[in-house]
């Protein structure tokens, strides 16, 4: 009986945790667009100039506020007022969403707003490559595009989808 080595199974172990990684990263975006790789390395970006922002307190330390607006799958809203302006930078959200952990009496980052004012763009800005993300004229009256993205709580509606039901 003939066995495969050792290093053929880890191979094909990882072969399959990648293609199950990628598999739900396309199938989460709800929009039933696949994310390009243009889309990956901005939300990688992303992930890596918010990171930081996990600690509250250095949010507040780089200009971010609370505004006591809270929305139901949404979470809190600080903003960064003087980030506010017309251009799309992956780098650099408008708005930091924090969601209460249960049981706990902290808030976690779940995700970022990018913001631009309608008056700067009659139309929805370019944001991430590809076709998967979604601005939103805002419901509140603030006269602003918005484009949510999920990128610290996996939302099932999808990851540029406005609303994620697992925030309360």
């Amino acid at each position: 009986m003939k066995t495969r080595p050792r290093n053929t199974h880890i191979r094909t172990t990882a072969a399959l945790a990648l293609l199950a990684w990628f598999g739900t990263s396309t199938v989460a975006v709800g929009q039933q667009h696949e994310l390009t790789s243009g889309t990956h390395k901005e939300l990688a970006v992303a992930r890596a100039a918010t990171a930081k922002y996990h600690d509250l307190a250095q949010a507040e330390a780089d200009g971010y506020v609370n505004i006591d607006l809270y929305e139901s799958q949404e979470g809190f809203h600080w903003v960064n007022l003087s980030l506010i302006d017309a251009e799309f930078d992956p780098a650099h959200p408008e708005v930091l969403l924090y969601a209460p952990v249960p049981g706990e009496q902290r808030l976690q980052l779940v995700g970022v707003e990018y913001l631009v004012p309608l008056e700067l763009s009659s139309t929805a800005p370019a944001g991430f490559a590809g076709t998967a993300d979604k601005w939103r004229r805002d419901s509140e009256g603030f006269g602003l595009w918005e484009l949510a993205a999920w990128i610290w709580e996996h939302n099932p509606s999808g990851l540029f989808t406005f609303l994620n039901p697992r925030i309360p």
